[in-house]
């Protein structure tokens, strides 16, 4: 075998759709292409709903916050009428930035290039020395919107909400599962970025399987009950859960239970008694990416809490490292000679099939709709 099979292929055979007893993982190509970045952004995030922050980011009106999505800068906020909006960080004029700063709080938006100048609910309000430039109408020249929506408290963005199921159809279900734990109820109180050298998708396959508990998470595999570790799979979420056991890290309850929630393409919920573990996966190019760990909790300011928190990030931390290492080196595994496919288990890797067909359903709907692979 040579490196000739890492080109890139979008042909019907590798998007068929083929039952997990007989199916293949997707090619290595599509984990360490370069060309492939491309493809994730404009197939898969920006056709898709990307968490992108909480509610409480943006509780006052000109609150506003800074992200990126599909490579593209963008900025979440409230307006003076109270109305949440999301437009694209970008001025009409010569595509400088309305906001620099991560987060704040404004009454316009004021281009940092030429001074352009926006209301909150994306009116061009003020152009300086323009009066001299004919067939020019401000109305023509607002911002550029994005469709923004809410779930349990989260902020969700969508650059291409035309091609997309509804946020709430896309996060249906879950709710009521985990009730009546409510994610609405929890409040911020601790963020980690944690920079991974892997491809994204390498971080949402080793996610959604519990088969490497026991080789790759030696104290995590002691808390949870790994033969009754179970995975349910929906449209556009998997979920797997396990009674905690023993004198674990997370609660001494009796008939306690971890929920871990993935949702398309790149977001977790890790649902646990008082708390929640929100991260979220993004791309940094071909092989590295960037997750970030927000941490949630019911009551932080319970007695006792304090150091209940101080405890779960440096247990996360240790596991967050150890799933680091695998995936750095799963991440040099694909580029080599080696290794082009590899099969499923059906007992312990539905989850990792289920996004996989989700992937090859999103690239063949992008590859027929764009008409160009390498674009």
């Amino acid at each position: 075998m040579t490196a000739q099979h890492h080109r890139i292929t979008l042909d019907d055979a590798d998007l068929a759709i083929v039952p997990v007893e007989r199916a293949e993982t997707i090619p290595s190509s599509w984990y360490t292409s370069p060309d492939f970045h491309a493809v994730d952004r404009d197939a898969v995030f920006a056709r898709s709903w990307q968490g992108v922050g909480h509610t409480s980011m943006v509780a006052n009106p000109g609150d506003y916050f800074l992200a990126t999505v599909a490579d593209n800068p963008i900025i979440v906020l409230r307006d003076r009428e109270g109305t949440l909006r999301a437009f694209y960080n970008v001025c009409r004029h010569r595509g400088g930035p309305l906001a620099i700063e991560p987060t704040g709080c404004l009454k316009a938006l004021t281009c940092k290039y030429h001074g352009w100048t926006y209301l909150l609910d994306g009116t061009l309000r003020g152009v300086p020395q323009f009066d001299r430039t004919e067939l020019f109408d401000k109305r023509d020249y607002g911002l550029v919107p994005i469709a923004v929506d809410t779930w349990e408290g989260f902020l969700f963005v969508c650059l291409e909400p035309e091609r997309v199921p509804p946020l709430a159809t896309v996060m249906a279900g879950i709710a009521d599962r985990i009730a009546p734990t409510s994610l609405a109820t929890h409040r911020l109180v601790h963020r980690v970025d944690y920079d991974v050298p892997a491809n994204w998708k390498v971080y949402v396959d080793n996610y959604l399987e519990g088969y490497h508990i026991p080789h790759v998470h030696p104290e995590l595999n002691k808390a949870l009950d790994y033969l009754s570790y179970v995975t349910e799979v929906g449209p556009w979420h998997t979920l797997q859960h396990s009674p905690l056991v023993g004198d674990n890290i997370y609660t001494s309850e009796a008939g306690a239970e971890a929920f871990y929630y993935w949702v398309y393409p790149n977001l977790m919920l890790n649902i646990l008694p008082h708390r929640v573990q929100v991260n979220l996966v993004l791309p940094d190019g071909p092989d590295r990416c960037r997750v970030i760990f927000w941490y949630y909790y019911d009551a932080p300011d319970a007695p006792g809490r304090a150091a209940q928190i101080e405890r779960d990030v440096a247990y996360s931390d240790l596991v967050q490292r150890e799933d680091r290492e695998i995936c750095e080196r799963v991440q040099q595994g694909l580029r080599s000679r080696a290794y082009e496919r590899g099969r499923f288990s059906v007992q312990m890797e539905s989850g990792v099939y289920h996004f996989q067909q989700l992937l090859k359903s999103a690239y063949a709907a992008w590859r027929d709709t764009s008409g160009d692979l390498n674009r």
